[in-house]
């Protein structure tokens, strides 16, 4: 190999480098907490968001419980439910009755809820995120959300979970 040829490489690689520092030294995007737990004034949650602060990998699934409540005088029919990233599995939990998994659309069946929640009832939605569902590549902030909307598509509830994942 002649000596251009060297110097062609190591220039190469000293760029690449460079640019594998920049991404990995890089900050993490900042996590918010604007999530919205309520559209109209039908459905609501006290709690907006929830955060695991820092978890591990190594430890394995966390989970946290949401609790809606109807404070319309009407009933109001939750027809859909999904997450918004595979890692994230929710169910619905009301009257001693868990259904679920649901999960995000497009990574397998997510079906639909069709539940009705009455003036005045609670439920609850119990969520379960995987800290190594994305493997190494997932460390660092995460914020996923858990919809629920009317047969119109329109969103009901809107939920969300934060973390800082470590391996």
């Amino acid at each position: 190999m002649n000596t251009k040829n060297k110097s062609l490489i190591i220039a190469a690689v000293a760029v690449l480098g460079s640019l594998g520092l920049i991404l990995i030294t890089k900050p993490a995007p900042e996590v918010g907490g604007n999530f919205r737990a309520e559209v109209g004034s039908a459905i609501v949650s006290e709690e907006r968001s929830f955060d695991f602060g820092t978890i591990s990998m190594a430890s394995g699934d966390v989970s946290h419980d949401f609790k809606i409540r109807n404070e319309s005088s009407e009933a109001v029919k939750i027809d859909k439910m999904y997450t918004s990233c595979m890692c994230t599995a929710a169910y619905f939990v009301k009257d001693g009755g868990r259904i679920g998994p649901f999960g995000m659309p497009g990574h397998g069946f997510v079906p639909p809820l069709r539940r009705v929640i009455e003036s005045g009832e609670e439920a609850v939605i119990s969520v379960v995120f995987d800290p190594a569902a994305h493997g190494p590549a997932g460390v660092g902030a995460v914020q996923r959300e858990i919809y629920l909307e009317d047969e119109s598509g329109n969103p009901v509830v809107v939920l969300g979970i934060k973390a800082t994942v470590t391996p």
